[in-house]
């Protein structure tokens, strides 16, 4: 990925979540817009104890897009005993497999580094008024 894509990537991130790109064969203007088509998808999906988005809270921690376009996703949960934790992946596959152009979404739960408050962007401390 150039230092363009990289930087591109990095303001659709406010929780510095990694949007990647390992391809050479799609062009800049193709992997911005799956790039902002996935952050869209992601901002659907809700952890419904918490009324802000798994994007914003900081849940997602990377992206990848391959030359396939075969998305891979490594998130988190805001605690690892959450209730919908077999069910928010699933929902995040299903909102990601939902971007025009994309052909697999495989999703990895992961809990390191843990999910702390300061993986939230100032969107979300807002709507939860944690200020």
């Amino acid at each position: 990925m150039s230092e363009t894509e990289t930087a591109q990537a990095e303001q659709h991130s406010p929780n510095a979540a990694t949007i990647s790109a390992e391809s050479s064969n799609l062009s800049a203007e193709e992997i911005e817009r799956l790039t902002d088509d996935i952050v869209g998808a992601l901002k659907t999906v809700y952890d419904p104890e918490i009324p802000v988005d798994i994007y914003e809270l900081g849940l997602i921690y990377k992206v990848d897009l391959d030359d396939n376009r075969n998305i891979t996703i490594d998130m988190t949960l805001t605690a690892p005993g959450c209730p919908v934790a077999g069910e928010m992946p699933v929902w995040v596959e299903n909102a990601v497999a939902s971007v025009e152009g994309v052909q697999d979404v495989k999703v990895n739960m992961v809990f390191d580094p843990p999910w702390d408050q300061s993986r939230m962007s100032e969107e979300a401390m807002v709507a939860l008024n944690w200020w």
